[in-house]
């Protein structure tokens, strides 16, 4: 595997992810986009720092740490989505722009 092919990897995840939050209308599934751009920066990063120090263990912590925030980030995510759900039957990013006061 060369660094080229990890980056086209990267770039093509980063696309569907960009095409998946502009296009949908579903909080969900525009989270699910983000989620997905991200990943694609963190696949480009971790290949990054394995082709130039691959005996230095720097990239490959701060890549779990990425991930871990990751986590975190996606579950309180969902679990406000989930909130906005059950107490005003918002779904959809057009109905939950109209929660501003």
């Amino acid at each position: 595997m060369t660094l080229d092919l990890f980056l086209l990897l990267a770039a093509a995840l980063f696309a569907v992810g960009l095409y998946g939050a502009l296009s949908q209308q579903s909080v969900v599934m525009v989270m699910m986009g983000l989620e997905l751009m991200i990943n694609g920066v963190v696949v480009a990063a971790a290949s990054f720092w394995y082709f130039v120090a691959p005996a230095q263990p720097d990239g490959q912590v701060l890549v779990l740490v990425v991930i871990s925030a990751m986590t975190v980030e996606m579950a309180m995510g969902f679990a406000v989505v989930t909130l906005l759900f059950r107490a005003k039957d918002v779904d959809t990013t057009d109905t939950a722009a109209e929660l501003k006061r």
